[in-house]
């Protein structure tokens, strides 16, 4: 992208030279692609009239008499705001980047159409109920009433390709590319093989023991979302047989094959993001009726992944039964997270494990058939034809699937001279998502709520509920493997027949709370379950527990909860971590220079609270993932301690379980003669972080500033990275001074090296059950992706404050909030 983003640069100045008109012209095009928002538009295939209401975020609220009326117009709607997003989703799903962005996507549409995410969802459409696909039709053809008519003015983004000769024209948009996307979000969401690859690389170092330290178990003393789960009988020995190990150094080469791949797709997994939601019964609550709270926690973009929505039908009944508020992804019809009339309902990633890798035996005599249970099975073949702009001839790649999944060596080079490798995942298989979110949509009560999440096959997600008859609840679902042995945890033979998957976890047996007697749930990407009473195998990594005993803390400090100590939650940054390891500093004798000394006197008088303003935090967060490369660099080595250290919640458990341990083996840098003590260490790594601080924050210690440090940038995904500042400039918003941290309830992470924010709330509701109209919610930059519009990121200083908009739900506040309206007659 940055031999593009040059070529960019160059071209957008020339043509705005030549053009004459300079700042006109370039105001012109910028603002050209602003949709019409009031008044009256035609669109072509309502029965009736339909008004869209926006408020002063561009937020808006769809009226309408019938479904197809309503999905036409959200369909309509996001194509206004967001369909340059909606087409870099639509080719990352079909693997088609490299069309518009040349050979440096070449690799992202390998891979993924390797692993066909556009064909299992064209056959996943094939099979979708009647009901289902007339919704996802409807949506299409109001997307299409759009883009069609407006081709030449849908986006800047496009006019700016169109400088370098990389011309396009839209597609019609179809059910398929719907589809795809929940692909593309399944694979982001439902994987935990960066922690599997991790501690078998360190098992190829250290054995057990190394492995153990630095990724410990779950700890005792962290809360479990569903804490009531029993063992039958025979279960322990399922759970527990071990995976075949690969070969001494392969594990390194496997995590380097597992970074490509997410490289590949551009969908990297951020190790110290994080999801909240939780949900408090009336009984706790200031309001005497149930409030549910969530901020998943996604990568750092934009325009944001959500887009706030309200879908109303005018009369509400079985002909028409939608009537909900919440956030869609552009490009899909429904409310993903949010409310109706009865139920509210928030998620939390529950990170499963649903990949594995088989390694397969060819037959000597024909390298497109392997072996399983003695007989040589042919691979089904296809071949992919990828246009790549600026090649004359398109790409072929040839394509091997086995019964366990497509062959990855064909595809990645670090896999060339390997045994055959085939991926199998579980959103490889066609299902049901869709019909999910419409039942979600629609449903009533708990009951009805439970039966929609049967269809809810992946990603698998941490749902809470609540409703207005004063009823919480949590629900696991998704397509969660069974394996006749081991865990998933490493490559096993795919020829023996010993490892298959053997079905799906009964959605009845999965994880459920309905009315917990402690009148709450909390759900952080914690433990669901202890694995050590629980039958079955979601995953054995789990976020280490931090902010979701920091929510419960909250919520057992008061005796009655409101919606703004909901709000203030949301935004705490208050480090438990922080508080244990400096207290275990206490008594410590530390020989200090007196600039280390200084930094520990901040810290110690520290709230242990990470605001931007905070020393004390900027001394803390660089203080202690140096303390984690000092303890175990020695042992793992430079490569590996760069993966594995300092860059998730895991290495915080590894010092805090070392700390109170002077003997223990790991304080001794293996790497010189003597044999460094405790001390030695941690003042070592103090010594680092103080030079690492005024290297980058200067020598007055006095200005130190953790947003100094700590700051997000939101940048377009495409153009935004072209490394080009002038073509950034126009796409990118940023930096901002940051608050919050890794492992923190306002998880606003960054790189363990720049501290750049990668990752953070996408997404902050607040339901209020008692009365809707006093919900909360805001995401990242804006309503728009349109760069220069109005709200393209007029949510920014808010998401940085902490603060949220209303979220109405009642027409009269709608009507209140409104500050224009579009009417779409047929």
């Amino acid at each position: 992208m940055k031999l593009l983003g040059k070529v960019l640069a160059a071209l957008l100045i020339l043509a705005l030279i030549i053009g004459g008109a300079g700042a006109a012209s370039f105001l012109y095009a910028t603002r050209r692609p602003f949709p019409q928002t009031s008044g009256t538009l035609r669109l072509s295939g309502l029965t009736g009239n339909v008004e869209v209401i926006r408020d002063a975020f561009g937020v808006p609220h769809i009226y309408a008499d019938t479904p197809d009326d309503l999905f036409r117009a959200q369909g309509f709607v996001h194509a206004q705001d967001r369909f340059f997003q909606m087409e870099f989703w639509r080719r990352i799903g079909q693997g088609r980047l490299a069309e518009l962005f040349g050979e440096g996507a070449l690799e992202q549409d390998k891979f993924i159409r390797t692993v066909g995410w556009h064909r299992v969802a064209e056959a996943e459409v094939q099979m979708l109920e009647p009901d289902v696909l007339r919704v996802l039709q409807s949506y299409a053809d109001g997307v299409n009433a759009y883009i069609l008519p407006n081709a030449d003015r849908l986006g800047f983004e496009f006019s700016v390709l169109g400088l370098i000769g990389r011309r396009w024209s839209p597609e019609p948009w179809t059910p398929v590319n719907t589809v795809t996307w929940g692909k593309a979000m399944s694979y982001n969401l439902g994987g935990n093989m960066d922690h599997e690859l991790a501690r078998l690389r360190l098992i190829e170092r250290g054995g057990e023991a190394l492995a153990e330290a630095i990724i410990p178990p779950y700890p005792d003393d962290m809360p479990v979302i569903v804490r009531s789960t029993s063992t039958p009988a025979g279960s322990e020995e399922h759970r527990t047989r071990a995976s075949r190990s690969p070969a001494p150094g392969a594990a390194a080469e496997l995590y380097r094959i597992h970074k490509a791949v997410q490289r590949a797709i551009g969908l990297v997994h951020d190790p110290g993001i994080g999801s909240n939601n939780w949900v408090v019964a009336g009984a706790r609550t200031t309001t005497g009726r149930p409030i549910l709270a969530n901020d998943p926690h996604l990568g750092i973009q934009m325009p944001s992944i959500w887009y706030i929505n309200g879908l109303h039908c005018r009369v509400v009944n079985d002909a028409c039964p939608y009537d909900v508020v919440g956030v869609t992804f552009p490009g899909v019809p429904g409310v993903v997270l949010g409310h109706n009339a009865r139920i509210a309902w928030g998620v939390t990633n529950a990170e499963p494990d649903t990949q594995d890798l088989f390694i397969e035996r060819p037959n000597p005599a024909n390298p497109d058939a392997f072996e399983f249970e003695g007989k040589f099975e042919p691979a089904r073949i296809r071949e992919e034809r990828i246009v790549v702009a600026g090649r004359d001839e398109p790409v072929v790649i040839r394509v091997r699937e086995t019964r366990h999944g497509p062959i990855l060596n064909d595809v990645l080079d670090e896999l060339e001279e390997r045994e055959p490798l085939a991926l199998r995942w579980a959103a490889l298989r066609p299902g049901q998502l869709f019909k999910a979110v419409l039942m979600i949509n629609r449903a009533q009560n708990w009951e009805q709520f439970r039966e929609a999440l049967r269809y809810w096959d992946t990603p698998a997600q941490n749902f809470v509920y609540a409703d207005v008859d004063g009823n919480i609840g949590y629900q696991l679902p998704g397509n969660i493997p069974i394996r006749k042995n081991g865990n998933g945890r490493a490559p096993v033979p795919g020829w023996t027949g010993e490892h298959e998957w053997v079905g799906s976890i009964p959605f009845d047996e999965l994880p459920s709370v309905f009315n917990p007697p402690e009148g709450y749930i909390v759900t952080a990407n914690n433990a669901i379950v202890d694995a050590r009473r629980y039958p079955h195998l979601i995953t054995t990594d789990w976020d280490y527990g931090y902010r979701a005993k920091r929510i419960e803390q909250m919520i057992q400090a008061r005796d009655k909860l409101g919606i703004e100590d909901m709000r203030a939650m949301h935004f705490d940054a208050y480090s438990i971590f922080a508080g244990e390891l400096l207290a275990a500093l206490e008594g410590m004798a530390l020989e200090l220079e007196a600039t280390a000394s200084a930094a520990l006197s901040t810290m110690r008088q520290w709230d242990r609270t990470c605001n931007v303003e905070s020393a004390g935090c900027a001394i803390f967060e660089v203080f202690w993932r140096e303390l984690s490369r000092a303890v175990f660099t020695d042992e793992v080595g430079e490569a590996l301690a760069e993966d594995v250290l300092a860059n998730g919640t895991h290495s915080q458990i590894a010092l805090r379980n070392i700390l109170p341990d002077p003997g223990a083996p790991w304080w001794d840098d293996v790497t010189t003669p003597e044999r460094e003590t405790r001390e030695q260490i941690i003042a070592r790594a103090l010594d680092r972080a103080v030079q690492f601080l005024e290297a980058r924050l200067g020598r007055d210690h006095t200005r130190w500033r953790w947003g100094d440090l700590h700051a997000v940038t939101f940048a377009n995904q495409t153009l935004g990275r072209s490394g080009i500042p002038l073509i950034e400039g126009i796409f990118n918003r940023g930096p901002f001074p940051a608050p919050g941290s890794m492992g923190l309830v306002n998880a606003v992470s960054g790189d363990p090296e720049t501290f750049a924010v990668r990752s953070g709330p996408s997404w902050r509701a607040i339901y209020d059950l008692g009365d809707w109209d006093r919900s909360l919610g805001i995401h990242t930059t804006g309503q728009s992706g349109h760069t220069y519009h109005p709200h393209y990121d007029d949510m920014i200083p808010l998401w940085l404050r902490g603060e949220n908009l209303l979220l109405p739900w009642t027409r009269e506040a709608v009507e209140r909030s409104g500050r224009e309206k579009l009417t779409l007659i047929p």
